[in-house]
């Protein structure tokens, strides 16, 4: 053992570092956008112990929104979270709050705009309404209904109607670049 005049130096560990007694490897800060059930936003730089902390999912379930590997897209219902991979929106969803992964990626901010518009605070629902009623504004069955689904699924709806007009505009992509060399092909073709 080394004493104080063996000129050895004692170095304190950070506590964010140490889970269970073992030092966490390669635990990055990664930046996700909080949206809670009022529809405030806050923007939270936290590693994956403090998510799965937050959230109470398991290690297994936030490796699908990795980046880094390649997993197909998944919508995993778990207790108290739904963990969605689709394309490239990254989202842990709750009862209370959305947690999307990178919320500066171009295909991204069209998700945090609908949710910002979805999950307005209550007041300023009501607010806008008050204004529209006064402006003599006809209302469309859309904003005179507030919807009374659980946040979760209004979240869900969300995500899932962004990677559809995502996904249909990629195929429409395709096809005006596909049925020109289809219709190149079949001219060539002879009996």
């Amino acid at each position: 053992m080394m004493g104080r005049e063996g000129g050895g130096h004692v170095v304190p560990v950070d506590p964010g570092t140490v889970v269970g007694g073992l030092k966490k490897k390669g635990a990055g800060s990664r930046s996700w956008l909080l949206v809670d059930a009022s529809g405030l936003e806050t923007v939270l730089d936290v590693d994956k112990y403090e998510i799965m902390h937050r959230v109470q999912i398991h290690a297994r379930d936030l490796r699908i929104l990795d980046p880094l590997l390649s997993y197909p897209s998944t919508i995993l219902g778990r207790e108290r979270a739904i963990v969605l991979n689709l394309e490239h929106i990254k989202a842990i969803i709750t009862s209370e709050e959305v947690l999307l992964r990178d919320p500066s990626d171009e295909n991204v901010t069209p998700v945090v705009e609908e949710l910002r518009r979805r999950l307005k605070p209550m007041n300023a629902n009501r607010d806008d309404q008050r204004e529209e009623k006064d402006l003599n504004v006809q209302h469309d069955i859309e904003t005179t209904e507030e919807d009374e689904s659980p946040f979760e699924f209004r979240a869900l709806e969300v995500a899932l109607e962004a990677i559809c007009s995502y996904l249909a505009a990629r195929t429409l992509e395709l096809e005006t670049a596909v049925y020109p060399a289809l219709d190149m092909l079949t001219s060539k073709v002879c009996t």
